[in-house]
C-alpha cells in the first residue's frame, strides 16, 4: 500500500478455500476441533492459551455508527462510535478507537528495514512482492522468523496500547494467499496468534482483516472481531456475522456493496461506505456514506 494506511488487500479478492481444507491445513491431522500446537510447544496443557481473551479486553460495540480513517485522521462524523486509524495516529477521544498495523507485509520502501532474511523470497531469492500495493512480504514461514517479525509488529502494537487504543487491525492476514505458494494458511494462523497473544495481554481486542476463509477459525487464533472489506459486494458479510457474533466493521468502496450489506446486515453490522485511498475531507475523491 503507498501510505501505512491505505486499504491492504480490499480490492484484491481470491477464491476462498473450503474451511476444512484450510483446517486440515492448520492442525493437521486433529481437525478444526484439536488443540493446535502454540509456538511455544505443546498447546493449552502446558501453556496458558494463546487465545484466552483478557478480562481487560473490551469488545467493539456491535450495529454502531462507523469510520475507517486509515488514510487520515480527522474529526468523527455525528453518530460515529468506532474509529479505525492508523497506529502514527491518535486515538479519537470518547470513541472505540482501533489501531491499523501492517503485519504481514512492508510499506513500500520500509522493506530495506527489514532484515533481508525476513522478506519472503522465491527460488531465484528475489523478493514476492504484493504487487497492488508495491509491498513486499514477511517471511513468516517458521517459528523461528515469526517470533522475531512478531517482536517488531508487537512494539507497533504496544503503540497502539500506550497511546490508548481499544483494539488493533492487523492488516494482510491474507498474504499468503498472494505468497505463490511459498506461505500457507497454518503459517498465517500462527503468525496472528503470536500477535493475538500480545494484544491481549497489553489490553486489546484484535480483529481478523478479511480473510474470510479463516474465519472459522477465530477462537483458535484469538480473534475478537472482524474488519471486512467488500463483504456486502462479494457476499461474504454472513460468514464474518456467523464467526464474530456480529462483531463486524464492514467498508465498502462502491455504492453497490454498500447497497448490498445494508439491505442484508443494516441492522446487526457497523456498516461505511468509503473511497479506497480512503482519503480525509476536502480532498478529492473523498467518500464517506453510510447509506
Amino acid at each position: 500500500m503507498p501510505v501505512e494506511g491505505a486499504p491492504g488487500a480490499g480490492g484484491v479478492r481470491t477464491v476462498a478455500v473450503v474451511l476444512t481444507t484450510v483446517c486440515a491445513a492448520v492442525w493437521g491431522l486433529t481437525g478444526c476441533g484439536g488443540s493446535p500446537e502454540t509456538e511455544n510447544g505443546p498447546g493449552p496443557g502446558s501453556t496458558p492459551s494463546p487465545t484466552a481473551t483478557s478480562a481487560k479486553v473490551e469488545l467493539p460495540p456491535t450495529h454502531a455508527g462507523f469510520d475507517y480513517q486509515i488514510g487520515g485522521a480527522y474529526p468523527p462524523p455525528a453518530g460515529v462510535r468506532i474509529v479505525s486509524r492508523d497506529r502514527t495516529a491518535a486515538p479519537a477521544p470518547g470513541l472505540y478507537n482501533i489501531c491499523y498495523v501492517n503485519a504481514f507485509q512492508a510499506q513500500p520502501g520500509d522493506e530495506k528495514s527489514w532484515p533481508d532474511d525476513l522478506l519472503l523470497r522465491d527460488a531465484n531469492g528475489e523478493t514476492v512482492v504484493d504487487d497492488d500495493w508495491d509491498e513486499a512480504l514477511l517471511d513468516i514461514g517458521t517459528a523461528a522468523k515469526r517470533k522475531r517479525i512478531a517482536a517488531r509488529v508487537n512494539e507497533w502494537i504496544d503503540g497502539c496500547a500506550d497511546k490508548g487504543f481499544d483494539a488493533v487491525e492487523p492488516d494482510n492476514y491474507d498474504s499468503y494467499t498472494r505468497s505463490d505458494d511459498l506461505l500457507t494458511p497454518a503459517d498465517a494462523t500462527a503468525f496472528i496468534t503470536l500477535l493475538s497473544r500480545h494484544a491481549h495481554a497489553r489490553g486489546l481486542a484484535i480483529g481478523q482483516k478479511n480473510t474470510v476463509e479463516l474465519a472459522g477459525l477465530r477462537k483458535k487464533t484469538g480473534l475478537d472481531f472482524a474488519v471486512a472489506e467488500e463483504c456486502g459486494e462479494y457476499d461474504e458479510c454472513g460468514e464474518y456475522a456467523a464467526a464474530f457474533d456480529d462483531r463486524v466493521v464492514v467498508i465498502e468502496y462502491t455504492d453497490s456493496g454498500l447497497r448490498k450489506a445494508r439491505a442484508a446486515f443494516g441492522d446487526r453490522l457497523s456498516i461505511v461506505r468509503r473511497d479506497v485511498d480512503v482519503s480525509t475531507p476536502g480532498s478529492d475523491g473523498y467518500v464517506r456514506r453510510t447509506r
